[in-house]
């Protein structure tokens, strides 16, 4: 389905989910002297749906 015929909050949704899925940035390990490695609440596209209605 193209974004065109998508409504706004299912855009907003899906770009916030989207920006979520990312991995920590490299400062933040050093920041944190690597007790952050990971990002814990990060989703995997296949096994973690979204469950964002119309």
């Amino acid at each position: 389905m193209i974004m065109g015929s998508k409504g706004l909050a299912k855009k907003l949704k899906l770009g916030k989910a989207n920006r979520q899925i990312k991995r920590i940035p490299a400062f933040v390990m050093v920041r944190t002297k690597r007790k952050v490695t990971f990002n814990r609440r990060r989703r995997d596209w296949r096994t973690d749906k979204l469950r964002i209605e119309e």
